[in-house]
């Protein structure tokens, strides 16, 4: 049918999806017919099944496959023209959703040095549980929906705690969502429309950016650097392409772990003024700096910016309690959108979190957190380093470090290696607006203690 050259540039899994394509375009394989099995395809050219799955999910993300269940794959039948929105890529789709499903079908990987969450020890276990002692014991009403916005008392303290960041606001323009995923889904679903143009921290988050992907919004990437934004590039983009929003996470950005400097902030409320775009606020990770900031909302006071954060990173993410705060007019429409497309979010879930921010020890164990992160952060780097690895930045907090080796090019090859070796790795492409091949890795220090993981890395940067 085609071959594979393990020597070329272009990666294994791009070589098997074109060869299927061409195939497929010119007729050689029929509608319909059964395409040989992960294991066959992986046996007979001698790669691996992680690099097969890989590459089969992208023709199905495609349209060239379709997978049936304990049947296989088969070649579907092709539109005779396919349209495609604007900032829409042929491989959108499977590159962030590989992402998210290898990090929630894969949590049995023994090692997960390239995952996003913090483990159950690190977190406010013992705070959600007396929480769920006294929902148990009080007389709580579980019936009904619960209020649009959110339990109001939360939204207050959710207040008060913006206060402290002087960001003033009422309850009222506190919207409680399901997690920060679903504030920032209502809120692209609110201002995206197909051919927009959008800036986005590049790198940036995944999920955010397969979302707007979905939208059909044209992506224009805001390179980072370890002290916040290029700001000429910022400023050429904003000229050149007049967006509409920005996406952005200032505080602890994930992947690359760098904090923006207030000047930086200042010009981007700068340039949103001057040229009339909004601006989103990601600061899920405020409760990890042990550093007070200002924010593009403290700076702002709401006008342009819509800020978002969550209590996953410090009580549990099993509860899926998160929250924006924006403008009343605005607020509102995405209130509508949240009860359009899902009524109310839990005030059980919302209630449990209140129980547990109200928890006397609470303040205690975020600063014990912020502790242990900061250990974490100096012997993961100390690790990295002594393999030979660059850094990116160290902010010595939040979770994440952004690293390459210079014997690395393709770190989606080096990931898909490293699950077979029971290791989840997260590489640079996926965190990437345009999907480009990258050397960068994304590491969770607190999941970089294991020797193996290091052994593994040495091993695959001093191989020829």
């Amino acid at each position: 049918m085609f071959t594979l050259n393990p020597q070329s540039s272009t990666p294994l899994v791009m070589q098997i999806v074109a060869g299927f394509c061409k195939a497929i375009d010119e007729g050689e394989l029929r509608p319909g017919s059964k395409a040989p099995s992960i294991r066959q395809f992986a046996h007979a050219h001698n790669v691996s099944v992680f690099t097969v799955v890989d590459a089969y999910d992208r023709l199905v993300a495609q349209g060239y496959f379709a997978s049936r269940p304990h049947s296989g794959f088969f070649v579907k039948q092709r539109p005779t023209s396919v349209t495609v929105l604007p900032g829409h890529g042929p491989n959108f789709s499977f590159d962030s959703m590989w992402y998210l499903r290898r990090i929630f079908e894969n949590r049995a990987l023994r090692m997960k040095p390239g995952c996003g969450w913090l483990p159950g020890d690190w977190l406010f276990q013992d705070g959600v549980r007396r929480g769920l002692r006294s929902l148990a014991t009080d007389e709580v009403d579980l019936g009904g929906y619960g209020e649009p916005k959110g339990y109001l008392p939360l939204r207050k303290m959710v207040r008060e705690m913006l206060a402290e960041q002087e960001i003033a606001v009422t309850a009222d323009q506190v919207l409680l969502t399901q997690g920060s995923s679903q504030a920032m889904d209502l809120v692209a679903r609110r201002l995206v429309r197909p051919g927009d143009a959008v800036l986005v921290d590049d790198p940036g988050y995944p999920n955010l950016l397969f979302s707007l992907r979905f939208l059909g919004a044209r992506l224009i990437g805001v390179p980072r650097t370890p002290t916040g934004y290029d700001l000429v590039t910022l400023e050429r983009l904003v000229l050149e392409e007049k967006p509409k929003v920005f996406f952005t996470q200032p505080r602890l950005q994930s992947p690359t772990g760098s904090v923006a400097q207030l000047a930086h902030l200042h010009r981007v409320m700068q340039l949103a003024d001057k040229h009339d775009f909004l601006v989103v606020e990601n600061d899920i990770y405020a409760e990890l700096d042990p550093e007070p900031r200002p924010s593009l909302a403290s700076l702002d006071q709401l006008n342009r910016v819509i800020y978002i954060s969550s209590f996953s990173k410090t009580i549990s993410p099993n509860i899926r309690v998160g929250y924006l705060a924006a403008n009343p007019d605005l607020l509102e429409d995405l209130a509508q959108l949240k009860m359009i497309s899902g009524l109310t979010s839990s005030e059980f879930s919302e209630r449990l979190a209140h129980g547990a921010l109200t928890d006397g020890r609470c303040r205690k164990h975020v600063k014990g957190l912020r502790e242990r992160l900061a250990k974490a952060h100096v012997d993961a780097a100390s690790r990295l380093l002594k393999v030979g690895f660059e850094i990116f930045c160290e902010p010595k907090a939040g979770i994440f470090l952004w690293a390459r080796h210079p014997a690395i090019a393709d770190s989606a090859e080096l990931a898909y290696k490293a699950a077979e070796q029971d290791i989840l790795l997260g590489p640079g492409h996926l965190f990437s607006p345009d999907l480009q091949t990258s050397p960068w890795l994304r590491f969770n220090v607190i999941f970089c203690d294991e020797p193996a993981l290091f052994a593994f890395l040495e091993a695959q940067c001093k191989a020829p």
